[in-house]
């Protein structure tokens, strides 16, 4: 498949996880991609991965920390104009934190809204116009099964999650006449990086955590899998989902 043939993408957290694992697929796909991250070795890494696969002349990679209002401005432009134009938005970038919530501090708090919702909120802001230009734009946010099912020590997570969820349902209503779809992808039971260690607290109650097994196959999926849904979502096989969410767990919230 090359449904993404001439188009352009551009994709936060293309470092690590999911958002390396989209970069890729987009790029198998005949895309053009610029990916962004805080982290510059994970960039190298996707660089690296890309000149294996003998994609990298469809490639750009910028350090970027998607909480920095001046500097998302500045590299969506730029990203903006080096593309050429720009088709389509995945915000993959985030961070998962736990902890207990009587005694989450407020710069955790902050910290995580920053980078998730925040993040989120930058980047699209900042897309939009360019979006918008060529009449089919689309964003794929990155919400969780933990905005709608219960995962213990992980509150300020969940509703960033939550917060993003809502979000995209608002911009996909107050854009839809001008032809831009807003989708989210809800990740669970999913082996991307930030679930290996999500820091929960030393006497974290595991039996709380009992549920959160997929149904379907050995354990957790690779971020492939989610990586396939988002190239759906995007493309033309897309072309009339916008305005929700939807969950890749394995059957884990059955």
């Amino acid at each position: 498949m090359e449904r993404f043939t001439g188009r352009n993408v551009l994709i936060t957290g293309g470092g690590s996880g999911i958002g390396r694992a989209t970069v890729h697929r987009i790029l198998a796909e005949g895309g053009r991609v610029v990916a962004v991250d805080v982290n510059e070795d994970g960039l190298k890494s996707t660089l690296d991965r890309a000149t294996a696969d003998g994609t990298v002349d469809r490639l750009t990679t910028t350090v970027l920390d998607v909480s920095d209002e001046a500097a998302v401005r500045t590299v969506v432009a730029e990203a903006v104009a080096a593309l050429g134009g720009l088709d389509v938005l995945v915000n993959a970038a985030g961070i998962l934190r736990s902890a207990h919530t009587h005694g989450t501090s407020l710069e955790f708090w902050n910290r995580i809204v920053a980078i998730n919702l925040t993040g989120t909120f930058l980047m699209t802001r900042e897309a939009l116009p360019a979006l918008l230009a060529g009449g089919k734009g689309v964003v794929v946010n990155f919400s969780s099964t933990s905005a709608t099912f219960a995962h213990p020590y992980m509150a300020a997570y969940a509703a960033t999650k939550g917060g993003i969820q809502s979000f995209t349902h608002a911009i996909a209503a107050e854009y839809a006449k001008q032809g831009l779809r807003a989708v989210c992808v809800a990740p669970g039971s999913i082996d991307s990086g930030m679930t290996n260690n999500p820091g929960l607290p030393a006497d974290a109650d595991f039996s709380l955590l009992a549920k959160l097994s997929p149904a379907l196959g050995q354990g957790f999926a690779g971020p492939e899998t989610v990586a396939g849904v988002i190239a759906m979502l995007a493309s033309d096989d897309g072309a009339f989902v916008t305005g929700t969410e939807l969950r890749i767990d394995g059957g884990t919230h059955m």
